[in-house]
């Protein structure tokens, strides 16, 4: 049973998959297929500006593909005229006697059926019926490196573009201001995947300049951080909670100050050291500690310098025993470790360099952005480890990056049809 779409048709229209020898419409006109056409991805024909010769005449406009003839009709084509420019109907099976412009004039009919392979419908029928994490597990170590590399390298563009998308959406929220759009984001990162949304929603309800005011005196800044993100609002014993709690009842009554429901945050199936506690804290360290913080980014030449501005946080005493505030325990791992520093260099700082860079055309910027993910190690997570193990070469935080989006946006959909590497293992 046959499960491609119209989508596999204009795959094989647009990469001329078909057996071209001898080529002959449904009523037996001679074709000839000097340019397939432009792939529109608008409303309209599914290819504009091609260029055929039918019965030796020269043709120059628009091609439209379907399953069937007769969903010419059923799509309504028949009454617009906006279709009245299709030069040639392409269809899998050729179901209905004519099909006819607005005027009354007859398209030409290309019927696809046995043209092309059955090899090839068997690799697409497999690979889009995979139940794998990506759909050409099987098949992507049969490619070369080399196209596989050339394509990641797109990819990391479309992943760029689409983040500073997002920051220029935030930018505009922020009404211009800099440093408040990667206070939030940065904001995000801390969250990591599970606690990402309360931490937004921190960063939204504690603005920057607030923090900036009480820069000089780190235990206001823990007061606001762990007052806003709710977990201030409860009885405490310890003398350093108490203490975050009066400054934060003063704080909150002076800025009308509402803070965040802490049964957002997130602990089960966390290890302590990633407890939005401990993370809460070094948040509010780095905060204290680096004042002007974007400009610190901006102005860092190397990953060196860009580690030391989120190593050696002053996180307070009271965290070295503490996981949360209710209970103490043995010794913690209080400070960011390497790899949480460079997941927040590489979801934050990247993206918003990035970003900026083309905000203020300052290609430098960008440039630097794209360097520095080829200068730290590759992610680890499942989804990087399923195209290690099928056989890419995971080199650098720029190859997980592009891997990321790759199953976003393309494996994850079973947008095989719409992947640089989707189509060269189908044509293969």
């Amino acid at each position: 049973m046959m499960i491609f779409n119209e989508r596999f048709l204009s795959f094989i229209w647009q990469y001329r998959l078909y057996n071209a020898t001898q080529l002959h419409c449904a009523d037996g006109e001679a074709l000839q297929v000097i340019h397939p056409g432009t792939l529109n991805r608008d409303a309209g024909p599914d290819f504009i500006a091609a260029k055929l010769f039918i019965d030796q005449t020269s043709w120059i406009g628009h091609v439209e593909i379907h399953l069937k003839s007769s969903d010419w009709l059923l799509h309504g084509h028949q009454n617009d005229p906006f279709f009245d420019s299709v030069i040639l109907h392409v269809v899998y099976k050729h179901n209905t006697h004519a099909i006819y412009r607005t005027n009354g004039s007859k398209i030409p009919v290309l019927v696809l059926d046995n043209l092309f392979s059955e090899q090839l419908l068997s690799k697409y029928e497999e690979i889009i019926s995979s139940v794998n994490i990506f759909p050409c597990q099987r098949h992507i170590a049969d490619l070369d490196a080399i196209v596989i590399e050339g394509y990641l390298s797109r990819l990391i563009m479309e992943r760029f573009e689409l983040r500073t998308g997002e920051v220029m959406s935030k930018l505009t929220e922020c009404k211009g201001n800099w440093d408040q759009t990667f206070y939030y984001f940065l904001a995000r990162s801390f969250g990591f995947k599970v606690n990402a949304l309360p931490f937004e929603l921190l960063a939204d309800a504690l603005p920057i300049q607030i923090i900036s005011k009480h820069k000089d005196n780190a235990v206001q800044v823990a007061a606001l951080v762990f007052g806003q993100a709710g977990f201030l609002d409860q009885q405490f014993s310890d003398e350093y909670p108490r203490l975050l709690q009066t400054e934060y009842a003063f704080l909150k009554k002076k800025y009308k100050l509402r803070a965040i429901d802490r049964a957002l945050w997130k602990f089960l199936r966390m290890r302590p050291q990633n407890f939005p506690t401990i993370r809460l804290a070094q948040f509010a360290a780095l905060l204290q500690q680096s004042s002007h913080l974007f400009s610190k980014v901006l102005s860092a030449k190397t990953l060196s310098d860009l580690y030391f501005l989120f190593n050696n946080l002053s996180v307070d005493a009271y965290w070295r025993t503490h996981y949360h505030f209710l209970k103490e325990t043995k010794q913690v791992v209080h400070q960011p470790g390497l790899r949480s520093i460079q997941h927040l260099l590489i979801n934050t700082v990247c993206p918003l360099l990035f970003a900026y860079g083309k905000y203020t055309d300052q290609p430098e910027l960008s440039e630097r952005a794209i360097d520095l993910l080829e200068k730290m190690p590759a992610e680890k997570n499942a989804i990087v480890d399923q195209y290690a193990s099928a056989g890419i070469k995971v080199k650098c935080a720029f190859t997980s990056q592009a891997l990321l989006q790759l199953n976003k946006c393309y494996c994850s959909q079973k947008k095989c049809l719409n992947c640089g590497i989707g189509i060269k293992i189908l044509k293969k």
